[in-house]
């Protein structure tokens, strides 16, 4: 929620910054009462520096590679907030202090009070003091600002990343149906009408749903399976196929676009390139919140050559893939395939987020 309302994250530094500051003065008044009133005094001298390191040197000298300027600018800045601080306490919160004490004890003195107010700005001793206590909180303060801003900046660079990997699927699961279609078109099949129709379905889910982070795993099942009856309209009885999806998957979320590359891999360079039965064996199981799915299919002794004469193009869904899962699952999957003489084997194994965990 702060993030959304970057005054409201604002509010919360000041408070809890106010707070630690009426802990540490109150302590050495041995009065809370007074260590509040001395910070709403002296709270808008630290606001000011903050605001004058955070909002103005960092952005326009640091995050520009101006280090040498950020130094001075920061040494300058911290040497003006302290005689502004000194100035504060000499004028405003030294003399609250005194009478405030007065009022309980009317023996109480404070020698450095009866000195003029140049010397007491002067005084080594309380500048070393004003600069000690005007950078404790806010270098606290800048710390954790930059490193939300670190965050923010590396969670903006992965989001980018997993874009464009995302974004890599979309073509390439536009040009294998486009293919198909070709093929279908040349021997004038009647199936072809239904295809296109699948297709369409599969592309709306691809375009449209899969821009959310995460889908619901039933959802992202539904489309494996109208994508698995595509593929059995076009291959008809010449391919030996065997699906085992459970159907218990609860309100489970995953990532889309995860499972749908390896039955795709599967039909084009499995069944498609096998010239003698071609087998394809599809297990989906949920357990709890983990996931284990597995594909196996079969593939031609000698690898098929396309017209660049390259070998397949199988390996670039295959990183693609495991490069979304590093990003998406850190230490949340496992993902392994083997590339045997006759067959592929593929084993995804992911630990998923329940609906009512990511509300909570």
């Amino acid at each position: 929620m702060l993030a959304r309302y970057p005054i409201l994250k604002q509010l919360f530094y000041w408070l809890l910054s106010f707070s630690l500051l009426v802990f540490i003065y109150g302590t050495a008044y041995d009065s809370y009462e007074l260590g509040a009133k001395i910070i709403l005094m002296l709270l808008p001298v630290h606001m000011c520096y903050f605001y004058l390191i955070a909002h103005w040197v960092v952005p326009r000298f640091f995050f520009r590679d101006k280090y040498i300027k950020t130094f001075f600018l920061v040494l300058l800045i911290m040497l003006l907030i302290a005689v502004l601080y000194r100035m504060v306490e000499v004028f405003i919160t030294d003399p609250y202090i005194y009478r405030f004490y007065k009022l309980r004890d009317s023996s109480f003195t404070w020698p450095k009070l009866s000195l003029p107010k140049w010397a007491q700005l002067k005084s080594p001793v309380d500048f070393v003091n004003a600069v000690e206590r005007t950078n404790t909180v806010v270098w606290i303060c800048v710390t954790l600002k930059l490193f939300i801003l670190w965050n923010e900046r590396k969670q903006a660079v992965l989001q980018a990343e997993l874009n464009f990997l995302k974004g890599q699927l979309h073509p390439h699961f536009l040009f294998n149906s486009l293919n198909n279609l070709y093929a279908l078109s040349l021997d004038n099949a009647p199936q072809t009408p239904a295809i296109i129709l699948g297709i369409s379905n599969i592309l709306r889910y691809v375009l449209y749903e899969c821009t959310a982070e995460q889908v619901s795993l039933k959802r992202d099942i539904e489309v494996l399976n109208d994508y698995i009856e595509l593929e059995k309209l076009r291959y008809e009885d010449r391919l030996e196929l065997n699906v085992n999806m459970s159907d218990n998957t609860g309100n489970v979320k995953i990532a889309p676009l995860l499972m749908l590359p390896l039955v795709e891999n599967a039909f084009k360079h499995g069944a498609a390139e096998t010239t003698d039965t071609p087998w394809i064996n599809i297990e989906l199981y949920v357990s709890g919140d983990t996931l284990a799915f597995k594909i196996s299919n079969s593939k031609p002794e000698q690898p098929v050559v396309n017209s660049s004469g390259k070998k397949g193009s199988g390996d670039i869904g295959l990183l693609n893939l495991r490069k979304r899962l590093e990003l998406l699952y850190p230490g949340k999957h496992l993902f392994r395939y083997f590339d045997e003489g006759d067959c592929f084997i593929a084993e995804l194994n992911v630990q998923l987020s329940s609906t009512a965990k990511n509300k909570k």
